[in-house]
């Protein structure tokens, strides 16, 4: 898995696309919501450097991709993914950002919960129990 600088916009946009393809699903509707959202204005990305992103994240994943739907990362992985996020107003705005997209499609999925509750708590200093 690549890495990004602290609190930087690549960091902070494959953590949004995270949120899009965790379920397997990339939905046109969860397009919508980033842009409604007006989170990539915020984190000074453009939408096609976002999608060069979101396709390198893609890259990533499927290296070690065995087949699954679901995208599953190991805690520790994503711990290291939301670690590059320090600001707290930053991880804030994410995670609205987040819970919409999720919340787009009209459908929460097991793994999209999963990822909110794991950010929720990483950015909180919370632990999650495994």
């Amino acid at each position: 898995m690549r890495t990004y600088p602290t609190d930087s916009p690549s960091a902070a946009a494959r953590i949004l696309a995270l949120s899009m393809i965790v379920d397997g699903d990339l939905a046109a509707a969860e397009l919508r919501a980033l842009a409604h959202s007006k989170v990539l204005d915020l984190i000074e990305i453009d939408t096609d450097t976002f999608h060069d992103l979101l396709g390198e994240l893609c890259e990533d994943l499927l290296i070690d991709a065995s087949g699954r739907r679901n995208v599953e990362l190991e805690p520790e992985l994503l711990d290291a993914v939301l670690d590059e996020i320090r600001d707290p107003a930053l991880r804030r705005k994410l995670l609205q950002a987040m819970s919409k997209i999720a919340d787009a499609d009209g459908v929460l999925a097991d793994a999209e919960a999963t990822l909110l509750a794991h950010a929720a708590a990483a950015w909180s200093g919370e632990r999650l129990a495994a």
